[in-house]
């Protein structure tokens, strides 16, 4: 979280003798410019979310508008990368939202429906559906529609089909682990990850990243259907490995699959803290393996996407190295959150 060190700097650099004053003056008054477009950002989708009114229709999902918030500040903090933060904090509250129908509510034959709405991408074939999941459906199709029309309004790009296979990508993972869990299979570590990397939704960020920014052209939509690249899986995977190691206990008491520390530990029959250590491990060579994908001269639109990734990854570390900051926010997060988007920095 670029931002938090800024804060972090300035408070350290207040007290330093040395300090000089129109250096520390300037690093100040851009901390407070940026933190007063971020709450405007943080009302525009609050008036979205508010609109939809699914926290009120849907009482069983987790309502996480400031946390959404903070993974798009996380991903990207510039500026320019405005819309990106706004479209991306949609998109994470609807993954929650989808989330919760596949984890926690929706029985086996109703997500098996679900999906296939998904898949063909029409409201009239969710008619069939329960109300609450017509209801997920309908914000979730209006939702990418309003945000492809506003970037062809801008660019005259069409970009819908690319979110759309984005968020179907993510539907499939969320049946499959809903199949493992209803048929009471534990997947191998290397199966697992195969679909986890996908329902950890680090593709919807990148996607939404590579689609709604500054940079993007027709020429680049064109690349972007041969599938994700690299960097893309290996930041997913660390991401859902952080995940685990901090809320895998917490996901299995509210009805969820087993997750990489059970996986480890039920194929190769040893202690939860070896299927800890073998996972952190894990971590460590993806970490090798996204650092790698970053070395190289690149041009902005790339340098972007890559940074892009490493800071989800960065944002996972950071919410989930002592517990679950995201579903259960602990006293740090409030202070990250409050220090970050609402309390200024006094100018001296």
């Amino acid at each position: 979280m670029e931002r938090l060190h800024t804060r972090w700097f300035i408070d350290q650099y207040k007290t330093d003798e040395q300090m000089i004053p129109s250096l520390g003056e300037l690093a100040m008054l851009d901390f407070n410019l940026m933190q007063e477009l971020y709450k405007s950002e943080l009302k525009d989708v609050s008036r979205w979310w508010s609109s939809l009114q699914l926290y009120e229709k849907l009482p069983f999902i987790r309502d996480r508008l400031v946390e959404n918030y903070l993974w798009s500040l996380g991903g990207a903090f510039e500026p320019e990368h405005s819309s990106n933060r706004i479209a991306q904090t949609q998109a994470n509250c609807l993954v929650t939202t989808i989330d919760d129908i596949y984890d926690v509510y929706a029985s086996l034959n109703e997500l098996e429906a679900f999906t296939v709405a998904i898949e063909q991408w029409d409201i009239a074939a969710a008619e069939a559906l329960p109300e609450y999941m017509q209801i997920c459906l309908s914000a979730l199709f209006s939702t990418v529609e309003d945000q492809g029309h506003e970037v062809f309004k801008k660019k005259g790009l069409d970009i819908i089909p690319y979110l759309r296979r984005a968020w179907k990508d993510l539907c499939r993972a969320y049946l499959k682990e809903a199949r493992w869990y209803n048929n009471g299979y534990v997947p191998t570590l290397d199966e697992y990850l195969e679909n986890a990397w996908a329902s950890i939704s680090g593709h919807i960020v990148f996607s939404y990243a590579y689609c709604i920014n500054n940079y993007v052209t027709s020429d680049q939509l064109e690349k972007f259907l041969s599938g994700y690249p690299d960097i893309v899986r290996y930041s997913s995977i660390t991401f859902r490995l952080y995940n685990d190691m901090g809320t895998s206990i917490v996901e299995q008491e509210r009805g969820d699959i087993k997750k990489s520390v059970q996986c480890y530990m039920h194929h190769n029959g040893v202690t939860e803290f070896v299927a800890r250590k073998e996972i952190k491990e894990m971590i460590r060579k993806y970490w090798t393996l996204i650092n790698g994908e970053t070395l190289g001269n690149y041009c902005a639109f790339e340098k972007y996407l890559k940074n892009v990734a490493c800071n989800m990854t960065r944002m996972a570390q950071c919410n989930y190295q002592h517990g679950d900051g995201y579903g259960k926010p602990d006293r740090e997060t409030k202070d990250q959150i409050t220090s970050l988007l609402f309390d200024p920095i006094k100018l001296i």
